[in-house]
């Protein structure tokens, strides 16, 4: 059996388009483009020492470079001021067909911990499934680890709901 990628499907690119913006969000967004590299990268470096995930800086450009160069794959977002951000958010898709369609899963969230506490990722969380659900996406997750009750708190009160009984195992390849 052959499989092929197709292109950014319409919907993808309706994501792309859309603005995250609502009248009570007071944390500006911007789509983060090839340019936003170097401003990205650092971001996600403390990210992931915080989260104890070991990989080299090439290989996080490699994996990030796609999404902001119009990947099919997913969205990066700055989160504050286009040209000093202090944070930000990856959003990737896929497919279900339990919730019937295009979903999303937000890969990864980060805000400075000098900024954190302000209501920002609370704005993002609430941004996101109206603006992404306007364009057409089905469904939004949010992992979390379980031991973060932070996260699962914020999760919560964006109105994410957990699934209990189910657990995502991970294969890599």
């Amino acid at each position: 059996m052959r499989w092929t990628l197709a292109p950014a499907p319409a919907t993808v690119q309706r994501i792309r388009n859309r603005a995250l913006e609502s009248p009570a969000m007071s944390t500006a967004l911007h789509l983060a483009k090839p340019g936003d590299l170097g401003r990205l990268l650092p971001l996600i470096a403390a990210h992931h020492a915080e989260q104890g995930v070991e990989q080299s800086d090439e290989a996080r450009a490699d994996a990030l470079c796609p999404l902001l160069d119009e990947s099919p794959h997913g969205v990066a977002y700055l989160i504050g001021p286009a040209r000093a951000p202090v944070g930000y958010v990856i959003v990737t898709f896929g497919w279900s067909l339990a919730f019937g369609g295009l979903d999303g899963t937000v890969e990864e969230l980060y805000i400075r911990p000098a900024v954190r506490r302000r209501g920002m990722g609370s704005d993002l969380l609430h941004a996101l499934p109206r603006a992404l659900g306007g364009a057409g996406l089905r469904a939004l997750h949010f992992d979390v680890d379980r031991g973060n009750a932070s996260a699962q708190r914020l999760g919560t009160r964006a109105g994410f709901t957990a699934h209990e009984g189910t657990m995502r195992m991970t294969r890599r390849l």
